[in-house]
């Protein structure tokens, strides 16, 4: 289990992260979402110990910062910016191989099916690498390994789109048996992936959404918006899924079938600057946004 206990960061006197309370069991399949500047990065970074931080995080009852040795060894890891290593690639395979107690015919095996040749770059520093080659030789480290968890931090953005198709199949084959936290700005893309959906807003939760794997194919959702105010950009978003005004301007109403609830919710993560509350409703359940006031008293509380 992953614990972040009213979490916090603060760089130069700005809260990045305020109070996050956020579990993820090993079961969970969690998109995280945001908009630049959310903290979706920086809670990452607090997962692995990169930061000291407010409050508690926790992996299996393991602090990160005073047991990081034990705790990396559950958790295979994918980051947004490769890190600067001279390292040459052949080295870098052997190296994290021994690290992890995989062996390098494996991740090269995993390389092989992203269409990296890893034999024609063996001896090129790892720093010279085009950021494609980079992102394909990290998901084979992570993926190359047996862990619990997968933190992944937008680990499809420099991927062409056969190795985009390779990487999720082999995500979607270790979904029964690894926990996922996976920061992406295209919920759409791991939709068929996660069972849940957290979003993050000015380094708080304000959606922790679960999403049932199943789900009825004729359902639709009624859903009621309030904006902070009228952007054209986010009405146009709206009118094209068939939404229209109902008190004022500030209020808008529409229905979206129940299959593409994933798909909505990541069209209105670009938009959480000029959400004050979203009511969901399908059949019996529904699921509430927070006003923002009262965001500070329900932030972590989980909604079905």
């Amino acid at each position: 289990m992953i614990r972040f206990e009213n979490t916090s960061k603060t760089f130069r006197r700005h809260d990045v992260l305020s109070g996050i309370q956020l579990a993820i069991g090993p079961r969970d399949r969690v998109a995280l979402v945001g908009s630049n500047g959310a903290g979706k990065t920086t809670l990452i970074r607090c997962l692995l110990a990169e930061y000291t931080c407010g409050g508690s995080v926790s992996v299996n009852d393991m602090n990160p910062r005073r047991q990081r040795p034990e705790v990396l060894s559950k958790i295979g890891f994918v980051p947004q910016l490769p890190p600067p290593l001279k390292m040459p690639v052949g080295q870098l395979i052997r190296y994290s191989a021994r690290l992890c107690n995989s062996s390098p015919q494996r991740i090269e095996t995993i390389t092989s099916g992203l269409n990296l040749d890893v034999r024609r770059i063996w001896r090129q520093p790892f720093n010279k690498l085009s950021g494609g080659q980079k992102q394909k030789l990290l998901i084979a480290i992570a993926l190359g390994r047996d862990v619990e968890y997968l933190v992944l931090d937008e680990p499809a953005a420099n991927l062409d789109p056969d190795a985009r198709h390779v990487f999720f199949s082999l995500l979607a084959s270790r979904q029964d048996s690894t926990a996922m936290l996976i920061s992406s700005h295209r919920l759409d893309e791991v939709a068929a992936l996660v069972n849940r959906v957290v979003e993050l807003d000015q380094g708080r939760v304000v959606l922790d959404e679960q999403v049932f794997d199943t789900v009825d194919l004729s359902s639709r959702m009624m859903c009621t918006l309030t904006l902070t105010r009228a952007g054209s950009a986010m009405e146009k978003s709206l009118r094209s899924w068939g939404f229209a005004p109902a008190t004022g301007a500030l209020e808008w109403r529409g229905s979206i079938p129940g299959p593409d609830r994933l798909r909505f919710i990541g069209m209105l993560s670009r938009y959480t600057a000029l959400l004050a509350q979203v009511h969901m409703q399908a059949e019996s359940r529904s699921t509430v946004v927070p006003d923002r006031d009262e965001t500070a008293a329900t932030t972590g509380a989980r909604t079905a």
